[in-house]
């Protein structure tokens, strides 16, 4: 009988084998972001990883920060012969864009993952969670971006304490460069800042103004602050493009980054990495981007039976270092903004029976 059973698990997993042969599995990624942009760029690149590591095809299509484009991305993908659809398709709920996307994906047949930014709290209370109204919607996966904006804010505060920034009136007046409005990552960066000043009785939130996550904007509005502002001589970005805009502005003026006014901001880009090293940023928190790759290996084990169910279907995750000069030093060392040295497959549960729980800090990929 155990000869019986044992040839019929051979013979399973040689008929599985067959058919992944004959189908490799695809997923499509709708990238918000633009194709140049250093953010979604290192996502995509360690998505590019993750899918290689796993033995699976991986088509992504930028959006160039167009919000309708991302719709119409999603129509046409639908639009294909189901032969030629995805698998999986992993979207992003920038600019308030995920309940229409998952209605445009509903009964296509592809199964959708929320990634970097889920549902908000509105819509959900209108579409319910996954698995529910929309079948097809299996999870979501989103970084702990509260956790960003508070790291930051903290290590900008604790700058201008160091730097004795204060005003005449004894206090750290502070700007606030946010994304934009709708955003749920964007919204929880600003919860974050907001949780930071809330614990330090000498600071003074002047303004939080919307950049749109862009240098250029982030640079036009900065200029007006600093002019409405004079006494403020802290800036909180939620993107370091922000914040390299707002440093430009504060250049322009004749004033020098990290010499008689601080910045902070948020991603691990190179421009990033080389700004925390040289003082012209005071905090930077990044690791993120490596969302994207993490959904892929929940898809890869959901994929072959090992439902992530177990742990939630809607997770938030801390994703977030906090970057020092060594720590920068040392990222770049460990990956110079290319994350080929990165085995996806150890974290997989399917390939590793013995993982109980999912662990998705970027710290551990720095060891």
């Amino acid at each position: 009988m155990q000869r019986y059973t044992l040839i019929r698990y051979v013979l399973l997993c040689w008929a599985l084998l067959a058919v992944g042969s004959a189908h490799a599995v695809t997923v499509a990624f709708i990238n918000p972001g633009k194709s140049n942009e250093a953010y979604w760029v290192a996502a995509t690149q360690a998505m590019q990883v993750a899918a290689r590591s796993l033995d699976w095809q991986l088509e992504v299509q930028y959006a160039e920060r167009d919000h309708l484009r991302v719709l119409d991305l999603a129509r046409s993908m639908v639009a294909r012969p189901p032969a030629q659809r995805p698998d999986y398709v992993i979207l992003s709920n920038d600019n308030a864009t995920g309940a229409e996307l998952l209605r445009l994906f509903d009964g296509s047949g592809i199964k959708c993952f929320m990634a970097f930014s889920r549902l908000s709290a509105a819509d959900e209370a209108q579409l319910g969670g996954p698995r529910q109204r929309h079948k097809d919607w299996i999870g979501s996966l989103e970084p702990l971006a509260e956790e960003a904006g508070y790291l930051t804010a903290k290590a900008l505060i604790q700058q201008g304490r160091s730097a004795r920034a204060q005003a005449a009136d004894g206090k750290l007046h502070l700007l606030a460069i946010a994304g934009d409005r709708s955003t749920p990552s964007s919204v929880r960066r600003n919860e974050g800042l907001q949780r930071a000043v809330a614990e330090a009785q000498d600071v003074v939130l002047e303004q939080t103004i919307y950049a749109g996550w862009t240098r250029d904007k982030a640079a036009e509005q900065a200029d007006w602050l600093y002019e409405r502002y004079p006494t403020a001589r802290l800036v909180w970005a939620g993107n370091d493009l922000m914040a390299f805009g707002a440093m430009q502005a504060l250049e322009k003026r004749g004033g020098t980054p990290g010499k008689n006014m601080w910045f902070s901001g948020i991603n691990a880009s190179a421009d990033g990495m080389q700004a925390i090293q040289s003082g012209r940023l005071a905090a930077l928190a990044g690791g993120h981007f490596i969302a994207g790759a993490w959904a892929l290996v929940m898809l890869y084990d959901y994929h072959h039976g090992r439902d992530f169910a177990d742990e939630g279907l809607q997770l938030e995750a801390s994703m977030f270092v906090l970057f020092d000069p060594a720590m920068a030093r040392k990222f770049e060392a460990r990956f110079g903004q290319r994350y080929d040295s990165i085995d996806f497959r150890r974290y997989s549960k399917v390939l590793n029976p013995k993982l109980a729980r999912y662990s998705f800090g970027f710290a551990q990929l720095l060891r």
